[in-house]
């Protein structure tokens, strides 16, 4: 993946980025970012276009991702590479 010029913090919950052919920026995290970490992103970069996704559709608070964020990528990973 390459790498954004964010907080260790931030960039953590960012599974993925891609660009495409159209200049476009795909930004995959895990759960959805809220406006203030996109507008951090945004601020910080100068991308085109960009789209936010995230795998999981829940919302969860920040200390509910700072308790639970090692389990939830290592199942991830998990789920991901032992599918048959």
């Amino acid at each position: 993946m390459k790498k954004l010029n964010v907080s260790p913090s931030l960039e953590e919950k960012i599974y993925d980025l891609k660009f495409d052919d159209n200049n476009s920026t795909i930004i995959t995290s895990y759960f959805p970012l809220n406006q203030d970490e996109k507008q951090m992103i945004l601020n910080d970069h100068n991308f085109d276009i960009v789209s936010f996704k995230s795998i999981f559709s829940d919302k969860i608070s920040e200390s509910e991702w700072l308790n639970s964020k090692e389990q939830i990528k290592k199942k991830f990973q998990d789920e991901l590479f032992h599918i048959e």
